[in-house]
């Protein structure tokens, strides 16, 4: 008898709380939507003070250029300036290499256009540190690309 009166109000509360589910997702929507959206200064803003700062690691370096290319936009010229500079103190030019060739995925099929102007803002930086682009060290091409059998 104890056991039936369990099961039954076992299966009314499951029943609640069926009913309730779909009103507390709406809520979670809502509280997601009141979320304010951060400014392009406040985001270069931002991503600067991140990379200059002086007690960066490699591994705080490298999660946010993994933000970074997690956005939907190239980043400005003076967030890759500020980058580039927090690889240079920690002598990672692999990384700073690494993370021109995001920028030039980033540019997207606007590469022409976008990607030009990246360089032209960030080549004195560049030259400065010492650091080489992905073009100068030949990665722009696949490395063992065969030659197409329909060219020949």
């Amino acid at each position: 008898m104890i056991r039936n009166a369990f099961s039954r109000a076992l299966v009314a509360g499951r029943a609640g709380f069926l009913q309730l589910a779909p009103q507390s997702a709406s809520v979670a929507g809502c509280r997601h939507m009141s979320k304010v959206a951060e400014s392009d200064e406040q985001l270069t803003a931002r991503y600067v003070q991140y990379f200059e700062s002086k007690d960066i690691d490699h591994w705080w370096l490298s999660k946010h250029i993994n933000d970074l290319a997690g956005t939907d936009a190239v980043p400005e010229p003076d967030i890759i300036k500020a980058c580039l500079h927090a690889c240079r103190r920690l002598n990672d030019i692999a990384m700073a290499v690494r993370f021109m060739e995001i920028v030039h995925f980033k540019c997207g099929n606007r590469v022409k256009e976008i990607y030009p102007y990246v360089l032209q803002e960030v080549g004195p930086t560049l030259k400065e540190l010492g650091i080489p682009t992905p073009e100068e060290l030949g990665m722009d091409k696949p490395q063992l690309a065969l030659e197409d059998v329909y060219d020949m």
